[in-house]
């Protein structure tokens, strides 16, 4: 028996003896690590927040496997988790296949897509983001080179790529955009050695900005950036503290906002499908005291009024997934 099926079985006897009606809500990690200082810990800081504010408590647990998704959905159904929240778009096919059997539970997919009575949707404009870090990027690189390192090769990461070329050509039309990805299995998503590698092979092509969009394979980025005195993006989370300094800004996926208010609704969470966008700050981008010296007024004013025109459906970022509008980029 794993670590795993140990802890999820003793979550499971826990609460059915203390009964369903406590409704503890359960949170599901995507592979990669709880603590991999984007997506996840995103997640992570939003259970966190809700817990401090309201002193409650929640099951966790943390997949190491393809194989363990169902089967922790399964448990914490069975111990009386009420809602259960997943990260990431891979949790969408088990939530198909075991939410049925749980009427009265509400499941949340974060990221994935599932047609139920008792799911909630909750995905974001990745591309809107993207677009103003990309302008921030163009405005940034010396060179008129700018890179961009995806986790796994997937629609939605796409969708970042698409978002961020397009804002680096809204800035300078003749830039060269190199972007990679870091393969096509999940194990893309915490892989920090490869992306050193491919953050080395794009600034041995002239990058001097990196835009890294791979969870926890994105630290090696924002680490080789750094040592070779390039700059980096972050994602997901504000990632500008990992190396002050060096790293322009951070495009802010509020993971944590939708965990959050998941968790204060509860059991009386409804269904149906919810987008954060620019206007709901559901995406964004990072200024604090790690970066202020590397954004100028200028700059923050240019994206800033992106921003806006964006919001007042003025600007329209394409997403990769609904049209092919995208700048061409090769993978």
């Amino acid at each position: 028996m794993t670590l795993m099926q140990k802890f999820l079985g003793a979550a499971a006897a826990t609460a059915l003896s203390a009964g369903a009606a406590l409704a503890e809500p359960a949170l599901i990690f995507d592979l990669g690590g709880k603590f991999d200082k984007s997506f996840n810990e995103a997640a992570f800081n939003g259970a966190e927040r809700w817990a401090k504010e309201t002193g409650g408590t929640y099951l966790e647990t943390v997949m190491q496997s393809e194989a363990q998704r169902e089967q922790a959905l399964r448990r914490f159904a069975e111990a009386g988790a009420n809602p259960i929240v997943t990260t990431g778009f891979a949790m969408s096919d088990p939530i198909a296949q075991v939410a049925p059997d749980y009427p009265d539970t509400m499941f949340v997919t974060i990221d994935g897509w599932v047609d139920l009575p008792n799911v909630k949707v909750i995905g974001f404009t990745e591309h809107e983001g993207s677009y103003l870090v990309g302008m921030m990027a163009a405005m940034a690189s010396k060179s008129g080179t700018v890179g961009f390192i995806g986790g796994m090769d997937v629609p939605l990461i796409r969708k970042f790529a698409c978002g961020y070329a397009q804002g680096v050509k809204a800035v300078n039309a003749d830039a060269n955009i190199i972007a990679n990805m870091t393969g096509t299995t999940p194990s893309a998503w915490n892989d920090p050695v490869k992306g050193s590698e491919l953050t080395l092979s794009q600034i041995g092509q002239g990058a001097d900005v990196v835009y890294a969009a791979a969870g926890g394979t994105g630290v090696g980025v924002l680490q080789t950036a750094a040592d070779e005195s390039i700059l980096s993006i972050g994602v997901d989370s504000n990632q500008n503290h990992l190396h002050p300094g060096k790293v322009l800004t951070s495009m802010l996926k509020r993971v944590d906002v939708a965990v959050y208010n998941v968790m204060m609704a509860g059991a009386d969470l409804e269904s149906g499908v919810e987008v954060l966008d620019l206007a709901a700050e559901g995406v964004g981008y990072a200024l604090d005291e790690n970066n202020a010296s590397l954004v100028s007024d200028e700059m923050k004013a240019t994206v800033d009024a992106a921003r806006e025109k964006i919001i007042a459906g003025e600007l329209i970022v394409h997403d990769y997934t609904s049209d092919d509008s995208c700048p061409v980029l090769t993978f």
